[in-house]
């Protein structure tokens, strides 16, 4: 499925590979986090090969802890189908200034650019939430998904009898799944050094340009190897079914 707006170019992706993991070492001891591998592969390939099967063709790779790591596995792109780049962090910038440093890699189209926390494994389809970014007008889109609870809930009725026990239960809320869309204008709205998330948010928000575009399909950040588990166990799920065709 091509990502490309009717119309206009397509878009170019930023992908946040920086972090250190501290709470997945000892995999995370001489492998930045993106790269701890799943099933024999990085999480970020998974993120990459997501991206080029949707039509995108650059990524820019803001690096930081142990990049020679990911140049070393990804180089150019090609054997994955798309061209990267990469932006290093000679010292922190944060998720904020992380993207905005990647952004000098890419090219100046005036079309969107998608930016991806690097530990995210996910399915859903870009294009809608491409196009529902461009209909709404919004200079940024936040994908959110639904809240699982990590810890299970005890179902009591009023009378204090259990009527059930439920474990991870999506609750009626939605949380940040670190995947957005920018209209270029936001580029100079990121901080040089900090987290978008407390300034460049915040600013749209309350001028109303910031919308989310909602999805149920599977996504899970990897912070923890119990995350490393589930996205596992989809992956093979994902494999049987292509195998047995359904």
């Amino acid at each position: 499925m091509s990502t490309q707006i009717p119309g206009g170019p397509p878009p170019q992706v930023i992908i946040l590979a920086g972090g250190k993991g501290e709470r997945l070492r000892p995999y995370t001891d001489d492998h930045p986090k993106p790269m701890v591998p799943i099933l024999d592969k990085p999480i970020l390939e998974y993120q990459v090969r997501w991206f080029a099967s949707q039509g995108v063709r650059r990524i820019a790779i803001s690096c930081g802890y142990l990049a020679d790591v990911i140049q070393d596995y990804f180089g150019d792109g090609r054997k994955f189908g798309v061209e990267i780049r990469y932006a290093i962090e000679a010292d922190p910038l944060g998720r904020g200034g992380g993207i905005k440093l990647a952004w000098n890699e890419l090219e100046d189209t005036g079309g969107p650019v998608i930016a991806t926390n690097g530990d995210i494994v996910t399915a859903f389809p870009l294009a809608p939430m491409l196009q529902a970014h461009s209909q709404t007008g919004a200079k940024a889109t936040v994908l959110v998904v639904p809240f699982k609870s990590v810890v299970g809930i005890v179902d009591i009725e009023d009378d204090g009898r259990v009527s059930g026990f439920r474990s991870e239960p999506v609750l009626p809320y939605w949380v940040n799944g670190g995947v957005y869309v920018f209209d270029p204008v936001v580029r100079a709205m990121l901080p040089d050094k900090g987290d978008h998330e407390e300034s460049t948010f915040p600013d749209l928000a309350r001028t109303g340009h910031l919308r989310v575009y909602k999805t149920a399909a599977f996504w899970r950040a990897v912070d923890t190897v119990k995350d490393m588990s589930v996205v596992r166990d989809y992956l093979t799920g994902r494999l049987i079914d292509s195998f047995l065709g359904s």
